[in-house]
């Protein structure tokens, strides 16, 4: 009896945890996107959890609950590729993509929930559905580990990229600890929340200890190789998807795309690159404003100055000068007769 008190603890501990560090995740998020998409991760998992961990305890729990259970089962997958996603892809600009596959997945749930509930189609959930939500869990397992994949190079250089890598190693292992329970226990998968859940904590709170808040950088120059990495990844962003096109990027919106923590970004760019931010940012915008002049000779000032990024004419036009010693209209001229 005692034992089974404890296999009851230990099971549930994840599944209570989860659901109080979704809610202070959530909580301290103030609207950043990937933080917010961690919280729903580990909330859907702790439903998840929580549903095994009742139903081992008590076979006779509602069918609701069940319901509730399978439901935040099938979101575990797309809250884990979102995260990733959201950490690599900018997310104050959410991709139409991304808005109809968000849609098409709630829509399929309320579809479900409403037209077969659990209750009056019991056969359906045990053979059907709930064996299609867990292939469709492996399916977004899969897909996350192709995109963590893709932007390996990325990750090794971002301080967010243990975490992901830790999440995806972590989601992994309970998936394969509830597609294996046939062969162990129902219960096994809850106690691997458990576990994955406690080692998460332990390796956190390892990371911090003796850390500030805001990670310094005084007097801590970042190595060479790694700086020269950073720039690279660096210029292959905005080179392949322009985002100082976008007149209202910030650093940390720039920092988050690249997955590094702001303080990290400002001292890559003033230490190793010799430039600020908004220098950085003024330099590409004079270059494509000066490959706008070139190509599309017709084109009035205002939109080349809108085209390139600039907020403003008098911006584009203090800021062409400095750089290249001419106002815009001179440079058109003397391109046009070179």
């Amino acid at each position: 009896m005692l034992s089974q008190h404890f296999l009851f603890f230990f099971a549930m501990l994840g599944a209570f945890n989860g659901v109080v560090a979704a809610s202070v995740l959530w909580w301290r998020a103030k609207g950043e996107t990937t933080q917010r998409w961690l919280a729903m991760l580990i909330l859907m998992i702790g439903v998840r959890t929580g549903k095994s961990v009742t139903f081992h305890f008590w076979p006779e729990v509602p069918f609701a609950v069940l319901q509730l259970g399978l439901t935040a089962c099938f979101m575990i997958g797309p809250c884990l590729y979102f995260l990733v996603r959201s950490s690599q892809e900018d997310p104050a600009r959410p991709g139409k993509a991304d808005r109809w596959h968000l849609g098409a997945l709630l829509l399929l749930v309320a579809a479900v929930t409403v037209l077969l509930p659990y209750s009056r189609n019991v056969e359906l959930w045990r053979h059907t559905i709930a064996p299609g939500i867990n292939y469709a869990w492996l399916g977004y397992l899969l897909l996350t580990t192709a995109l963590v994949h893709r932007h390996r190079a990325r990750l090794r250089t971002s301080r967010s990229g243990p975490l992901l890598l830790g999440a995806l190693a972590g989601i992994w292992i309970i998936w394969i600890a509830y597609y294996t329970a046939g062969y162990t226990s129902y219960i096994v998968g809850a106690l691997s929340f458990t576990f994955v859940l406690v080692v998460s904590i332990l390796i956190c709170l390892r990371l911090r200890s003796g850390q500030a808040p805001i990670e310094p950088y005084q007097d801590r120059r970042i190595p060479a190789a790694e700086a020269n990495v950073a720039l690279q990844a660096l210029a292959d962003l905005m080179a392949g998807e322009r985002l100082h096109l976008d007149a209202g990027l910030t650093l940390p919106r720039l920092a988050r795309r690249l997955g590094i923590p702001q303080t990290r970004l400002s001292q890559l760019l003033n230490d190793n690159n010799q430039t600020s931010f908004k220098q950085y940012l003024t330099q590409l915008r004079v270059t494509e404003a000066k490959a706008l002049l070139q190509q599309s000779p017709a084109k009035s000032l205002d939109v080349v100055a809108q085209e390139a990024g600039f907020q403003s004419m008098s911006t584009f036009y203090s800021a062409f000068k400095k750089c290249e010693g001419i106002t815009p209209a001179a440079f058109r001229t003397a391109a046009a007769h070179s």
